[in-house]
């Protein structure tokens, strides 16, 4: 029988304009010891920390401490969550921006991807936060996961649309990959960030 809990969350997250009022109960399932309900949880709190980033700002330390679960699916949530309150205001996750990035070699594709995921969502509102990190995303360019590759060559998509000249400096390694990566949505991706720079 599937945890009761963790149906009670799937249905508040049908509910998006009960979300506030489900706050209280929201976040006392984040001492729940199954690693479903803590995850549903983690998310949920994401998603409203999108709409309202300071009705969440007291759960910010019991989301970021997830960051450095052993368990990868709590990680891979912590840095959704923080990807979307952070899209909401920068200032929120500020305290825990510069641990984000550990995540980038993590050993789970999933957590990876997560992360370029929650780099993306921050951008789209505060790209001048990435001025010194673009190396970090170049690096991911080439890792051995298909799907890193693909969000990773997206999020120089997204910067170049707002920053081009923090992208400028990839440019031949992206026209590289549109050339030769084995995986289509990865050259369809690097065209992009090309394009959004030249725009």
């Amino acid at each position: 029988m599937k945890n009761e809990t963790y149906k009670q969350l799937s249905e508040i997250y049908k509910i998006k304009s009960a979300w506030l009022k489900q706050l209280d109960f929201v976040a006392l399932c984040l001492k729940n010891e199954n690693e479903k309900v803590l995850a549903k949880a983690v998310w949920i709190l994401g998603e409203t920390g999108l709409i309202h980033g300071v009705a969440v700002e007291q759960y910010k330390p019991t989301i970021a401490a997830f960051l450095k679960s052993e368990n990868a699916l709590l990680r891979e949530r912590s840095i959704n969550a923080m990807g979307r309150i952070g899209r909401n205001s920068f200032e929120l996750i500020e305290p825990y921006f510069e641990n984000l990035f550990q995540s980038a070699t993590d050993s789970s594709e999933k957590v990876r991807i997560a992360f370029i995921w929650a780099c993306e969502n921050i951008a789209t509102n505060y790209p001048d936060v990435f001025e010194t990190k673009m190396n970090i995303y170049c690096s991911l360019l080439d890792d051995v996961s298909n799907r890193v590759r693909i969000e990773a060559s997206e999020i120089f998509r997204v910067l170049g649309k707002r920053k081009p000249e923090y992208v400028k400096p990839y440019l031949s390694k992206l026209q590289e990959l549109t050339e030769k990566d084995t995986e289509r949505i990865v050259r369809i991706h690097a065209a992009g960030a090309i394009k959004a720079c030249n725009q």
